[in-house]
C-alpha cells in the first residue's frame, strides 16, 4: 500500500513548524514495508484546496490508500486527531500568500462538514497505549489546516477506499528549547512534546489506518465525545 503523510511550512512570525519537522522525522525513521510519501505544503488557501494546487496534485500523481495531514495546533497539550472538517475559511490571520478570507466557502456547494475516514478512535487510543498523549478532536479550525483537511476529504468522497484524516500536533519540545522546555508546561509556558515522540505518534496513526485498511482494525464502538 502507499501512504501520503503532508506536513506545513513555518507561518506567523514562526522560524519552524513541528508538523514538518514531525513528518521528516516519521520518513527518516520509516522502516515500511508500505511505501511512504511525504511532502511539505504551503501555508496558503488556494495551495490547498484548488486542483492545481500541490496538496490536491499529490493526490492524484501518488493515487494513496492512506493519507495523514499534519498541522500544528499552537497550545495544546496532546497529539490530537482530528475528526470533522467544516466547509469555512475564517483567518485571524493571513496565510503566507497574504490572503485572509472571512466567512468564505473551501468547496464552493460542498457539503457543510466532511468526516475523517481513518479510524480515529482506534487510532488515538494506540498512541496513548504508547504513552504518548492523544485525544479525538472535533474541531480543526478555521484556518489553512482545516481547509487542507476538507479540501482532502472532498476530493476523495468519490474514493471510498482511501483512508484520510488530519492530526494536529504541539510544539516540538526542541523548537521551545533548552531549560525552558523542561519548565513550559508548569510555568505557563508554550505546551510541547518531544519531536521523538510526535513522529512516533504519526507513525502508530499510519500504521493504524493501515491495518484498518486490512481489515485487520474496527474503529471501536465507544464515546470520544466531548461535553463542550
Amino acid at each position: 500500500m502507499k501512504v501520503l503523510v503532508t506536513g506545513f511550512e513555518p507561518f506567523g512570525g514562526d522560524a519552524v513548524n513541528s508538523s514538518a519537522d514531525a513528518v521528516a522525522a516519521l520518513a527518516a525513521g520509516w522502516a515500511g514495508p508500505d511505501e511512504l510519501v511525504t511532502a511539505v505544503l504551503p501555508v496558503v488557501f488556494d495551495q490547498v484546496r484548488f486542483p492545481d494546487g500541490p496538496l490536491l496534485r499529490l493526490l492524484d500523481e501518488h493515487a494513496p490508500d492512506v493519507v495523514v495531514a499534519v498541522g500544528l495546533a499552537d497550545g495544546v497539550t496532546q497529539v490530537q486527531i482530528e475528526r470533522v472538517a467544516i466547509n469555512l475559511m475564517d483567518a485571524r490571520i493571513p496565510d503566507n500568500g497574504g490572503a485572509r478570507p472571512v466567512d468564505a466557502p473551501v468547496a464552493d456547494g460542498g457539503p457543510a462538514a466532511r468526516f475523517a475516514t481513518l479510524p480515529v478512535k482506534a487510532a488515538a487510543a494506540a498512541v496513548r497505549e504508547a504513552g504518548i498523549p492523544a485525544g479525538v478532536s472535533y474541531s480543526a479550525g478555521t484556518y489553512v489546516c482545516n481547509a487542507s483537511f476538507y479540501a482532502i476529504q472532498h476530493a476523495l468522497a468519490e474514493r471510498p477506499g482511501v483512508l484520510s484524516g488530519f492530526v494536529h500536533v504541539p510544539r516540538s519540545t526542541e523548537e521551545v528549547g533548552g531549560e525552558a522546555a523542561a519548565s513550559a508546561l508548569s510555568d505557563g509556558g508554550e505546551p510541547h512534546l518531544p519531536l521523538e515522540a510526535l513522529a512516533r505518534a504519526l507513525e502508530i496513526v499510519v500504521r493504524t489506518a493501515l491495518a484498518a485498511a486490512r481489515g485487520e482494525v474496527i474503529e471501536p464502538a465507544e464515546t470520544a465525545g466531548a461535553l463542550h
